[in-house]
């Protein structure tokens, strides 16, 4: 048996693909700084991020000019805004999948391609059917890009400080809701909806060449029995390490039970069982709420109180940047706090706003603005974050597909949310959508608090054998 000096002074000794060969890679990640490689790879991986956070809240602001220019109800614009989340509930699931049989990388470049082409797809809708279609395909790829980038991302760093540099890539998904909200105030009023869509193919101009600049992740590559690439890989970025000024201790492997193989039952084994059915809660109550609200907002200021465009979008936006600050402050103390305790926290918060709401009938804007804002805010620290917790509950060989299959109830959520709206909206009243959302925030506090565990400070490896 290898000691960690051994390992570390000959870290070819392992044959591929064995234990110690992955216990290896695993421990030398671990004791490394952020070197300048993955620093801009998260960038980079970030900056399509912001793309995907933009192309799936588009949408929203280009529907209250939509409604009206195509005469639109509320079941159909429910319809539109949740097809690109249904979309979404396959690219997560097929595109998790493959990136654990053919890597992240090459999933990623595909996503990014199809989420893209979509757009221009979009910009020659010519009703609600086709905008409908357009949008599937669309979330088929926006679906498959969040989940296996933040496998990836993952997998590149080690147990300290993971949450906050995770977080901090995840904060470009809220920048890109805030960017398209400004993008939609300064452009929708003068050039119209298909405005949202044209600034989407900027990504497919922008971040493919730089795919050639990031490598696979070790730790799959370590997985997959390619020992030899993964050292390499992660001799380069040791290499960086030390010209950096770093001092690098000896490697310390866990002990782990690691399998060869993925296989999608692993996720209902009796050691992931419980996992895989609280992070489904969690993705489905967290997100049908959030997103429920997020793009239903703008059109009900333009429709249900008759606010001018500009005003509608200015509030739309307003609750985006909330969402972001609230988040920022979720991804600097997470690391503190805990996984498990903020998220109990946020569930069972944001139901007092949104109860608020809906005993005061939601009357008027200024008071959907402030409660539904709070709310939203609030949520948006769990939605964000779940990428993170998601991916320290399974191991190397299922990460990509346990974080994309859980996803898929974020989508479903989502998709939910809208209709759910629609709904409600038409055949209640708007207080009755806000009691709604309370309730389902209140089972997610629920399920948290009885099934939750801790992952802050761990390996990956110690985590999930």
């Amino acid at each position: 048996m290898q000691t960690s000096e051994d390992v570390a002074t000959h870290p070819r000794d392992s044959a591929p693909g064995t234990f110690d060969g992955q216990a290896d890679i695993s421990a030398r990640l671990e004791r490394l700084p952020i070197t300048r490689r993955v620093f801009w790879t998260r960038n980079i991986i970030g900056a399509a991020t912001f793309f995907d956070g933009y192309t799936v809240i588009a949408i929203a602001y280009a529907m209250p000019v939509l409604v009206r220019e195509w005469g639109l109800g509320p079941e159909q614009t429910g319809l539109i805004l949740s097809m690109g989340y249904l979309g979404q509930l396959i690219g997560a699931v097929f595109f998790g999948w493959l990136a654990e049989r053919i890597g992240r990388l090459s999933v990623l470049l595909f996503t990014i391609l199809l989420f893209v082409s979509m757009d221009v797809a979009c910009l020659f809708a010519w009703g609600a059917a086709s905008m409908m279609a357009f949008r599937f395909i669309q979330g088929i790829g926006t679906g498959g890009e969040v989940p296996v980038a933040s496998a990836y991302i993952n997998e590149y760093i080690g147990s300290k400080g993971r949450g906050r540099f995770f977080l901090l890539y995840e904060v470009m998904f809220l920048l890109g809701l805030v960017g398209a909200g400004l993008i939609a105030r300064a452009l929708v009023p003068v050039y119209g909806w298909q405005a949202m869509f044209l600034v989407g193919i900027i990504p497919g101009i922008i971040l493919i060449p730089f795919r050639f600049f990031m490598r696979e992740s070790p730790r799959w590559l370590a997985s997959k029995g390619r020992y030899e690439e993964a050292d390499r890989i992660v001799g380069q970025l040791e290499a960086s390490a030390v010209a950096s000024g770093h001092s690098l201790e000896p490697p310390k492997p866990v002990a782990t039970r690691a399998k060869a193989g993925s296989n999608w039952r692993e996720l209902f084994s009796s050691f992931y069982r419980r996992r895989t059915f609280t992070i489904w809660a969690m993705w489905f109550c967290s997100y049908l709420v959030a997103n429920g609200m997020i793009t239903w907002l703008p059109t009900l200021y333009r429709q249900t109180f008759n606010l001018p465009l500009e005003t509608s979008l200015l509030y739309g936006l307003l609750t985006s940047i909330a969402g972001v600050v609230a988040s920022v402050a979720c991804a600097l103390l997470i690391d503190r706090v805990g996984r498990k305790r903020w998220y109990m926290i946020a569930f069972f918060a944001a139901p007092l706003p949104l109860l608020a709401l809906a005993f005061l009938g939601a009357t008027s804007p200024l008071e959907v603005l402030i409660l539904a804002g709070l709310a939203y805010a609030i949520l948006q620290t769990i939605t964000f974050s779940l990428y993170l917790y998601s991916a320290e509950l399974y191991p190397t060989r299922m990460r990509a597909l346990g974080t994309g299959l859980g996803s898929a109830w974020l989508r479903l959520g989502s998709s939910t949310g809208p209709i759910l709206v629609g709904v409600l909206m038409g055949s209640a009243g708007v207080q009755y959508v806000f009691a709604t959302f309370a309730a389902v925030s209140l089972v997610g506090a629920i399920v948290t608090a009885l099934f939750a565990i801790e992952t802050k400070g761990r390996v990956l490896e110690e985590l999930s054998p």
